[in-house]
Order: structure tokens, then sequence, then C-alpha cells
């Protein structure tokens, strides 16, 4: 059976069974053996996603060049001029590296067939914008310094100069256990030309699809670190402030979401002045990896043009 619908159907069956115990959300909450008062606790940590806030002016000017770079291309293929998400995707290849850093004595490694999943579970993902996951490489590393890097660190810069690959528009994936509780981080596209070194996605080992990093362990932390390197923001950008076109996640046809999303909470509505539930099947929520399901066409399109801006052939 498809490990995501398992998991889905022992969500669906912890809820509908009869308990006097505490909500999930507030029960305790370990991943990776660190321990969170609750999941919600988790999320308010900011272990789910590392990836750097991108704030409303320095988010303008990217989304101002990204527009000027494709209604130049528009115009050059005798077209007209349209906005950053206003097109449909037409996707492409993907090359990926793979760097597994793993302790000095070889713990924490991954399998094989872990990663090959992995990449499944991003050519599921991104298949329906036309993007295409081809693994060129995987490198193995034995480094317990590297193995617990965090964002920003020494470690990290030293990990990402000493193993990166290729160009603009090559994925690196790098696997460690690098705790704390912390699921991931990515550095955006418009990032790669100031520090091309740094570019990439960093995973930890037990998201990988079968780890141990449940409810985070069927290689969605993957997915969504992915739409980070691919150009795409959080939905709860910007909270309820978000607008029809600007503001918020700058994606016109996802629902404003007050406060990132936890578990899988069906029909939740942070905004209600707002039209739309929160969005909490999308990838660049932060809900269970069974509780996600799809990137808005938006999101696809913007994808699109922020590879043609910032990745391709660069």
């Amino acid at each position: 059976m498809n490990l995501k619908l398992f998991a889905a159907l022992l969500a669906m069956a912890a809820l509908s069974a009869p308990s006097t115990a505490a909500p999930q959300s507030q029960r305790p909450f370990v991943i990776d053996g660190y321990s969170f008062v609750s999941q919600e606790d988790f999320i308010l940590a900011g272990k789910r996603c590392a990836a750097v806030h991108v704030d409303e002016d320095r988010a303008a000017e990217i989304d101002k060049f990204i527009l000027a770079h494709r209604s130049a291309a528009l115009k050059a293929a005798g077209g007209g001029v349209d906005t950053p998400t206003g097109t449909a995707a037409r996707g492409g290849i993907v090359n990926v590296y793979v760097n597994v850093i793993t302790t000095a004595t070889g713990g924490g490694d991954v399998s094989d067939a872990q990663i090959n999943e992995q990449i499944n579970v991003l050519q599921a993902a991104y298949g329906g914008g036309g993007w295409s996951f081809n693994r060129v490489a995987t490198t193995r590393t034995a480094n317990s310094t590297w193995y617990t890097m965090s964002p920003g660190s020494t470690a990290e810069s030293q990990a990402k100069n000493a193993l990166r690959q290729g160009t603009a528009d090559d994925l690196n994936i790098y696997i460690a256990g690098i705790g704390g509780g912390l699921l991931g981080w990515a550095t955006f596209p418009w990032d790669y030309a100031a520090r091309p070194k740094l570019d990439g996605v960093v995973v930890l080992n037990s998201s990988l699809p079968g780890g141990s990093a449940a409810p985070y362990n069927l290689g969605d932390t993957g997915t969504h670190e992915v739409g980070h390197w691919m150009g795409l923001y959080h939905t709860f950008q910007g909270g309820c402030a978000k607008n029809a076109s600007t503001g918020g996640d700058l994606v016109s046809d996802t629902s404003a979401e007050r406060s990132p999303a936890y578990g899988c909470p069906t029909g939740r509505d942070s905004c209600k002045s707002q039209a739309g539930l929160d969005p909490i099947t999308n990838f660049m929520d932060y809900t269970d990896d069974a509780c996600m399901s799809l990137f808005s066409s938006g999101q696809l399109a913007r994808m699109e043009s922020a590879w043609s801006a910032y990745r391709f052939g660069k």
C-alpha cells in the first residue's frame, strides 16, 4: 500500500476512535529524539522549516525582477506581458546531486532505496507541473561535525563548499542528522548569484520515506524545501493581510492563512474575512506529510518564472 495513503488511514482511524486522552495538539511531541511540549510547540519553535523569511520589501523587489525577465522573454518570443504567476508552468528536467552525510563511524546513513523513494516523492509532487527529477550522483561523507550542521553555521558552509556540484539549475540535496528536532531548510533561487556554494536543500535523514520522524517521514520535508529552492514562500506568509494579487506568498490562488497549520485540521479557516479555507493540503504549509498533496496552478507557474529568471542556464 502507498505509504502516504496508509498514514492517512491510520490518522483517520485515530480520529474516529473514542478517547479520553488529551487532543493531539496538546500531547508531548517527540521527533528525532527531541521532546517538545506539544506539536504546536514544535511548530512555534521553528523546527518544521528554517528557510529564511523574505520580508515584504525584498519580496516586491524579487517579483519586479521576475516580471521584467518574463516580460522580456515573452516579447522576444512575440508574445505579450503577463505576471509572475499568470501563465501555466512548462517544467523541465532537474538534475539532482544527493549528498549523504553520516557520523565519523557511518551512523545516520540512509539506503539507496530510501533515496530513490525520495526522488519518487518529488516526482509525484512536481510532475503535474512538468518537472522531472534526474538523480545524477550520490556521495557519502563521514564527518560528525557536518552531520549535525545548523542553518548559517560554519559546518554548513564547510560541508556545502566541499560537496556541492553543478550549476544554478542543479539541485543539491544534503541529508544529515541535523539535530535539535529541525526537519530542514533551503536556499531561494535569487540567493544563488551571491552565494552559489551555499545553494541547495538540507533535510533530516529520518524525514525520508520510511524514516523514523513521524508524522514527517513520507518524504514531504524534501518536497517542501525544494519548493523554496524553486521560489515558493510559505502559504501563511503575510497572514490574513494577503490580498488577491500581492502580499502573503505572492500567489493569487492560495487562500490567506493566519498561521502555519499542523496535523491535518480539515475545515480550518483562520482568516474568516478572506475567501476560502486554509490551504492545509498545500506542500508549502506545515501540516503532516500525510495531509500534503498539492501545489496550486499559481505556484507551479511561479516556479516556472523563478526558474527561468534565476536558475535556467545560470
